[in-house]
């Protein structure tokens, strides 16, 4: 089923460059398609105008509309991670290069993009039946800026926790 809601991206003149960005640190995304302005447009004719791209099967537009508008973290992407490691990588991907690191396992990529790069089973973790467990490993979460699975996880056991 051809996917019904897509993503764009507002970029000022980036849509190129932030899409093969995507492409490669999400390794099996990929650039489906480019068009430009045409005569007439707000933009010069053959200017890139939006770029799809696809990152985890699922289909996004940059489009360089100009520097009307930025992004804010009212709006983010999960990024579900498998492992530690996993979330090793997206972190270090989308923090290097003037990204920044914030609270939560939230981070911004370096266009101001927001991400949350989190272990698969967090909300399980915190919609445990155990109230206590839940606390925990909520209260563990709040005191970081990349989620640590061992910490989340000791935390929810109750174990003691190091000091900050």
């Amino acid at each position: 089923m051809p996917q019904k809601i897509i993503p764009n991206l507002w970029f000022d003149n980036e849509a190129k460059e932030a899409a093969e960005y995507y492409v490669s640190v999400f390794r099996e995304g990929r650039i489906v398609n480019v068009t430009h302005y045409t005569e007439g447009s707000m933009r010069p004719a053959g200017t890139i105008l939006t770029v799809e791209f696809e990152l985890r099967g699922v289909r996004f537009t940059a489009i360089n509309g100009g520097p009307h508008f930025r992004f804010d973290e009212a709006v983010s992407f999960e990024i579900d991670c498998e492992d530690q490691a996993e979330i090793d990588y997206f972190w270090d991907e989308l923090t290097s290069g003037g990204g920044q690191e914030s609270q939560c396992g939230w981070c911004k990529d370096r266009y101001g993009l927001s991400w949350q790069v989190v272990p698969t089973g967090m909300a399980e973790l915190f919609a445990d039946a155990d109230p206590t467990r839940a606390q925990r490993a909520m209260a563990a979460m709040m005191e970081m800026r990349k989620l640590d699975v061992a910490t989340l996880q000791a935390a929810a056991e109750g174990a003691p926790q190091p000091a900050s």
